[in-house]
């Protein structure tokens, strides 16, 4: 066993073990975490309302303070929920349609 999974032996059927990807699961809870956070919702609301957006326009629409904007756009940059693209100076961000997706299947697929 090393830090990154863990060997269980099974109860259910003796003598067989099951794995787990600690380290698969422990970016899966930081994945979870980015997306169940209230203003990080409104925040990919926003954006999705919008088409694209940067994030001054984002700070300046939701009365945020500019660091805190860009903190949690990092967060969702990071999980994948948004995506930039760079037009001259600015950088404008969207939703990632394709990751919420496949985050609706994973919750789906988790939860029954």
């Amino acid at each position: 066993m090393n830090n990154y999974s863990l060997t269980i032996n099974s109860v259910a059927m003796p003598g067989d073990t099951l794995k787990v990807d600690l380290l698969g699961v422990k970016k899966a809870a930081l994945v979870l975490r980015a997306i169940n956070h209230k203003l990080r919702q409104q925040i990919l609301k926003h954006i999705d309302e919008n088409g694209k957006i940067t994030v001054t326009e984002l700070y300046v629409a939701l009365r945020l303070e500019q660091s805190v904007a860009s903190q949690h756009l990092a967060i969702l940059r990071k999980a994948g929920f948004v995506k930039t693209s760079r037009n001259g100076k600015f950088i404008y961000y969207s939703v990632n349609s394709n990751r919420i997706e496949e985050l609706n299947q994973f919750v789906k697929s988790l939860v029954g």
